[in-house]
């Protein structure tokens, strides 16, 4: 009984989540760069790929996803499981389905300089 409940309040607070993602494109955006920042991390992979599955599932859900990033469903849903291992081709695919794309930063911002003063040096 208590692990049904449990259950219950997962099912209820991830769709919470991904309502809010829907509703909410710059929250949705900020969501996913803060879980992207630390797929690199043994930690944060599974995290950072069960935020791309709620932000997927906020944008017409799995399935629709899957067809437009060309992915079958089954293997969607593996890849963004928090043992996922998505191909680059995968990332970006589902990434661009929801209206994102994949971006480059430096490891320490104190690195970051416009792209502009970069090729003129």
């Amino acid at each position: 009984m208590e692990a049904e409940i449990k259950m219950k309040a997962m099912r209820c607070h991830h769709q919470a989540e991904v309502n809010e993602l829907r509703n909410n494109p710059k929250l949705a955006q900020a969501y996913l760069q803060e879980a992207m920042q630390w797929i690199d991390q043994p930690d944060g992979r599974a995290v950072s790929l069960m935020v791309l599955r709620a932000l997927a599932q906020s944008h017409g859900g799995m399935t629709q996803i899957a067809k437009e990033a060309g992915i079958e469903r089954q293997s969607l849903y593996r890849a963004l499981s928090p043992n996922g291992n998505p191909t680059l081709n995968t990332l970006i695919a589902v990434m661009r389905a929801v209206g994102m794309r994949l971006s480059v930063e430096p490891l320490d911002p104190k690195d970051s300089q416009p792209v502009s003063e970069a090729i003129e040096t």
